[in-house]
């Protein structure tokens, strides 16, 4: 019998260390956590599209809040195409209203302008906010816009990415990539330089609501000046930030981290390891080739590549991104404030 005892006993841990194995493989039951089976991350060049790192960078993970940058993506083209306005007014729908937290909580048939829906997105993540965007541009349809949304995700080179609302709610058909996202704020940063400032919003207030990023790299990162953070369970923490020193600007994109600091704590480390790559060090300074004991890479070769880049764009003339980063200094960092008129 105590042959049959011990058996028994070793039969449950065996079948304990299974489960807890088997918690450990399956991507909707892992704990998120840097290395677990949700993570997924790159770093990207976006002058180039290069992938400077890249681990698990094609496997599909769900965008959480990183939706809304292909909301805002598709909201900026209505703007350029004169099919709406900065000062439009949007009247809140109980669709819409009734969309769970992060919301901005405005009543039903009361409006904010498109300004301030934009203001919403990238500092509060405001789920309501979204769901009134795609309804207005969908024909008062959020799943018609969400189809038009994974269109033109398809038409940037976003392969792998499907969505189904613009929020970044759950659901269990929104998925996307690593690469997908970071090309999502490559795209933003070149096909629309004139309103990349308002990823970078630490700060901002709506009528009598103030709101605050919940992009904390923009305060904890050197150089960081945008894009978007996302959680819901079955993601983790999310990320896709852009950071620029000397000539360089890079983009992280992380997927999975078990708390914000932790995925922030990653993202940052992936961006010192670019920039490092890139010639560039954590001062911003141009890295010579002793520092680190590369001596594959010489300085003469690191001052080649600045000079390259330089030349490239003034050879281009006034490229997109420097148009980006010649926006006002008031429109980035602490945002302008947002006269509100929230009107019935």
């Amino acid at each position: 019998m105590g042959k049959v005892a011990r058996g028994l006993a070793r039969g449950r841990l065996a079948g304990i260390a299974g489960a807890a194995l088997l918690l450990g493989v399956l991507p909707g039951a892992a704990s998120a956590q840097i290395g677990s089976a949700r993570y997924s991350a790159v770093v990207m060049e976006p002058r180039t599209g290069n992938l400077l790192i890249a681990d698990d960078p094609d496997e599909l993970r769900h965008p959480a809040s990183l939706t809304k940058m292909m909301t805002l993506y598709m909201l900026f083209d209505a703007i350029r195409a004169g099919h709406i306005s900065l000062d439009t007014p949007l009247a809140m729908s109980p669709t819409a209203a009734s969309k769970p937290p992060s919301k901005l909580g405005i009543p039903v048939g009361r409006s904010i302008t498109v300004e301030q829906a934009i203001y919403a997105l990238v500092t509060k993540s405001a789920n309501d906010v979204a769901a009134l965007i795609g309804e207005t541009l969908g024909g008062g349809d959020e799943f018609r816009f969400a189809q038009m949304m994974t269109l033109r995700a398809r038409a940037i080179g976003m392969s792998r990415t499907t969505f189904r609302n613009a929020s970044g709610l759950p659901d269990v058909e929104q998925v996307s990539t690593a690469r997908d996202m970071a090309i999502l704020g490559r795209r933003l940063q070149q096909d629309f330089p004139e309103r990349y400032h308002y990823f970078g919003t630490r700060e901002v207030r709506v009528g009598s609501i103030s709101l605050r990023s919940h992009n904390r790299m923009l305060d904890s990162y050197e150089g960081a000046d945008g894009l978007k953070t996302g959680y819901v369970d079955a993601s983790g923490f999310n990320i896709v930030t852009s950071a620029r020193r000397e000539n360089v600007r890079l983009i992280v994109s992380v997927f999975g981290g078990s708390s914000w600091t932790e995925r922030d704590r990653q993202a940052a480390l992936l961006l010192d390891r670019g920039f490092s790559q890139m010639g560039v060090d954590g001062t911003g300074r141009v890295l010579m080739a002793g520092n680190h004991g590369r001596a594959a890479v010489s300085a003469a070769a690191v001052a080649a590549g600045t000079t390259a880049v330089v030349a490239s764009r003034r050879n281009r003339g006034v490229s997109l991104m420097a148009r980006a980063e010649a926006a006002p200094v008031a429109q980035r960092g602490r945002a302008r404030l947002v006269s509100a008129t929230v009107a019935a």
